[in-house]
């Protein structure tokens, strides 16, 4: 069929005046069609169930009746964006509109249908997207008469608030497509983000090992859980892994693990955790089940991750010899702390570890070694990356290390200020394993051609409230003078022996030329 409008309507740059159908009433459809008609847009809002399409245009009169009355909307902006949203009975009553997006249940083959279906109600030239979060868009156009018109526009929940939006292309979808939905979503008020259709996309590939990790420390019995929480929200994190795996539902986060995981051909580096499959089996989903690493019936008390009180005590003094070894803005911090706590000491700035020794014991900075790895009287630190005192820090102890400088390693931490928190002596404790491979993916993402540095790092900020996006802190991480994270890596797939933690390309050109210049700098 020809419809003159909606090829005026799809022409590039006009899309910002189109009529929109969206498809699906859930939360998502809703939350789109809201965002859409308060930019302006005339939005045909349509849900297979009977009734659901109305009933989700009452719900988004009560949201925008909230937002007038907490003075974020002006009545009569309310009022004109309600109006603008028409639920309609069935897809032949928007075929005049200029983009269409899709919001219904994640399933492959019901999306082909509707895509199949569409093809035969709107022009050729109206562009259809999909909200999918994990629907290979390559796939999904397989068996469409024109599929340069698919691209993915993912949301994240809640929609009205979430600021970022993916536009994901498939290997057929058009670039001019693809940049007018860019331009669309950033016109309703979102950040968008180009990329490439792989398994994850940006979100929830990068995002994989900040849930791994701290699984993996759980499986090994590194230490409880709310102590890795507290670990992860000291270096800005809102939650820790665990708290938000809970909150997400353990159900949930593994069957997107489980997705990537084979999507990717059962890469080792996306293996889902068999922790979290003995909570999904035994039903302890997280909050909505009222129990999953943490209690949530009435009356139950969250654990709280302290050092021992002793841990805090003053070190033993006077030390013989206080070296501080290594260069950067941490060995700075280390020095200011030491000048303000009276203690006199010596510095090594070309020394091959950072951290500081204590007459004949080190107190070093995690290189992705085990203590023990590293000798005897060793204990070891995880990255401190935010510079602000009193933070929660992980530190564990070599096996061989003397029974008096497993006292005194938490009160040197303290005195230079931070509340040590001990583990097991596990390699890269919690946030340098962690921030490693957060920035290890990301880097991969970009070397693959998934997406650019500035969308990681947009992405993670905007869609997982990340505190830095992956390659912000890989430039933190360098300045700190620490280990480079391709070297931390190497370390922990040298204990592990897998194909986890193998670093990627980028990520080792990045280490080449960090050291090339460092080199040079001497």
């Amino acid at each position: 069929m020809t419809n003159p409008q909606a090829v005026t309507a799809a022409t590039p740059g006009t899309l910002r005046q189109a009529r929109v159908l969206v498809v699906g009433a859930g939360i998502m459809g809703a939350g789109i069609a809201q965002v859409a008609a308060q930019a302006g847009h005339r939005v045909a809002l349509f849900d297979a169930r009977d009734g659901a399409a109305s009933q989700a245009r009452e719900r988004l009169g009560a949201t925008f009746d909230t937002l007038v009355a907490k003075g974020r909307l002006q009545a009569a902006q309310a009022a004109d964006a309600l109006a603008r949203i028409e639920p309609v009975p069935s897809l032949e009553d928007a075929a005049d509109c200029a983009l269409v997006v899709e919001a219904i249940v994640e399933n492959l083959e019901v999306k082909r249908e509707l895509l199949a279906r569409l093809e035969q109600l709107v022009d050729e030239q109206c562009v259809l997207a999909s909200n999918t979060s994990s629907l290979s868009i390559t796939a999904l156009a397989r068996d469409m008469k024109h599929p340069g018109r698919l691209v993915g526009m993912h949301f994240f929940n809640p929609v009205p608030l979430m600021k970022l939006v993916e536009v994901v292309s498939g290997l057929r979808t058009s670039p001019r497509v693809a940049q007018q939905v860019f331009e669309l979503a950033q016109a309703w008020g979102k950040t968008a983000v180009h990329a490439r259709s792989t398994p994850g996309f940006i979100v929830n590939r990068i995002a994989r090992p900040y849930y791994a990790e701290t699984l993996a420390l759980l499986q090994e019995q590194a230490g409880p859980p709310e102590v890795l929480d507290a670990c992860l929200r000291a270096v800005g994190f809102r939650m820790g892994a665990c708290e938000l795996m809970d909150l997400i539902g353990h159900d949930t986060n593994f069957a997107v693990t489980q997705a990537v995981y084979e999507a990717n051909f059962f890469d080792k580096r996306f293996v889902p955790s068999l922790v979290q499959r003995d909570l999904v089996d035994g039903g302890l989903l997280g909050r909505k089940s009222g129990r999953g690493f943490y209690d949530y019936a009435a009356g139950a008390v969250a654990p709280v991750a302290q050092p021992a009180a002793e841990d805090l005590q003053a070190p033993r003094a006077p030390a013989t010899r206080l070296l501080l070894a290594g260069s950067g803005a941490l060995v700075e911090r280390i020095a200011s702390a030491l000048r303000r706590a009276d203690q006199a000491f010596e510095q090594d700035l070309r020394a091959d570890w950072c951290g500081l020794q204590v007459d004949d014991a080190r107190l070093c900075l995690s290189d992705g070694r085990s203590a023990t790895a590293m000798g005897a009287e060793v204990a070891v630190f995880d990255l401190p990356l935010r510079d602000d005192s009193g933070l929660a820090l992980a530190w564990s102890a070599s096996a061989d290390a003397s029974p008096d400088w497993v006292r005194q390693a938490p009160r040197w931490l303290h005195l230079l200020g931070w509340l040590p928190l001990r583990l097991r002596d596990v390699p890269g404790l919690v946030v340098a394993r962690t921030i490693a491979m957060l920035i290890n993916e990301a880097a991969d993402a970009v070397h693959q051609g998934v997406c650019d540095e500035d969308a990681a790092d947009h992405a993670m900020k905007l869609g997982v409230n990340y505190p830095a996006g992956p390659f912000e802190w890989l430039a933190r991480w360098q300045r700190l003078g620490a280990i480079d994270p391709a070297e931390l890596l190497d370390a922990l797939d040298r204990h592990y022996r897998g194909e986890r933690y193998r670093v990627s390309p980028l990520l080792r050109d990045r280490a080449r030329s960090v050291a090339r210049a460092a080199h040079e700098a001497r």
